[in-house]
């Protein structure tokens, strides 16, 4: 039986957000029950392959408030949040603004009350992917698998996040990678 379960943690992996079903008067239910409705704030921000899912960080933000408030600030763990890029690409740009936005909002729903205990990036390494195969890369470091010996090499958006975790994630300044191009927290 669900209501005797005491839960120590709550944790989420998280790519887009859909609106939960209204009509269910059990809360465990109603929230695992999702309908295709789309983003709490449509018009999304942008898409990517492989499933065109939107760019939605507020969204992201409204998610760990609501569980904070409806699981009576139980901690909350993001344990799973990124996106693909061509797995040839190092100047990773767009995950770099995507990480950016998203560990923002994190941060909002943080100083709005939110009991967040953990962010976790996806992925550290590129990986093959269940929709993509090895065409696109989540990692923030690229794998070339068509050579052996599987080297790697780190992307923008490696340097960018360990130069945030440096900084303590509070405030990471104007960065400037090998490349000439800029960062910004």
């Amino acid at each position: 039986h669900c209501s005797s379960v005491q839960w120590e943690f709550d944790s989420l992996n998280i790519y887009i957000d859909q609106l939960v079903c209204r009509s269910f008067r059990n809360i465990y239910l109603r929230d695992i029950c999702f309908r295709d409705a789309g983003s709490r704030t449509d018009p999304a921000t942008s898409e990517y392959a492989p499933t065109a899912y939107p760019d939605d960080p507020e969204g992201l933000q409204f998610v760990l408030q609501y569980l904070t408030e409806a699981y009576g600030g139980l901690p909350i763990y993001v344990q799973e949040n990124g996106k693909a890029s061509a797995n040839d690409i190092l100047d990773d740009t767009d995950r770099v603004e995507y990480l950016k936005s998203y560990i923002g909002s994190t941060l909002d729903a943080l100083r709005n009350g939110a009991n967040v205990k953990g962010y976790f990036v996806w992925n550290f390494l590129d990986i093959f992917e269940f929709l993509a195969g090895y065409k696109l890369g989540f990692g923030m470091y690229r794998v070339d698998f068509d050579d052996e010996a599987r080297p790697r090499e780190a992307r923008l958006s490696a340097r960018w996040y360990s130069r945030f975790l440096k900084n303590n994630g509070i405030s990471a300044q104007s960065e400037v990678d090998d490349t000439g191009h800029h960062a910004q927290q």
